[in-house]
């Protein structure tokens, strides 16, 4: 596990925008099972392409008109009970640091894998997240 002061200022790059922090297992369970709508899930990394790619992506994605109801956020080997219990809700998908992942009334709708987000520019990823937004997060139509 990381040092948490090695970790802090990664934390807040997301915490300062309004991303709530899941630290436990339960924290996980409650955000996913806990409301209907829609939740974004990132699972936040020391990595490179964490600092200089996903959390840009992300905070430049919540710029958007249409975001999810919640957006929350576990750290991979730090939060090592709460990212656990996140990646069991990204079914069909192997652990993967950074992630994002959108779910809808606590059904997985929209994966982003590392593989997606390490050679992708934040405005690109940005762009991919705010197209899962309109077409997951957005209110239904009224007839």
């Amino acid at each position: 596990m990381y040092p948490e002061f090695f970790i802090a200022p990664m934390r807040e790059e997301l915490t300062r925008l309004g991303v709530k922090e899941l630290r436990t297992a339960r924290d996980v369970d409650d955000a996913v099972g806990g409301q209907s709508g829609t939740l974004m899930l990132v699972v936040n990394s020391v990595c490179g392409c964490a600092a200089g790619k996903a959390r840009p992506g992300v905070a430049l994605a919540l710029q958007h008109g249409t975001t999810p109801d919640v957006v929350a956020t576990v750290f991979a080997g730090a939060d090592v009970e709460a990212t656990q219990r996140a990646r069991g809700y990204f079914t069909g998908y192997p652990p993967s640091s950074p992630s994002i992942a959108l779910l809808r009334d606590g059904k997985l709708v929209y994966m982003m894998e590392r593989h997606q987000i390490e050679n992708r520019e934040a405005d690109v990823i940005a762009r991919d997240l705010t197209a899962a937004f309109d077409k997951h997060c957005a209110p239904a139509a009224v007839a």
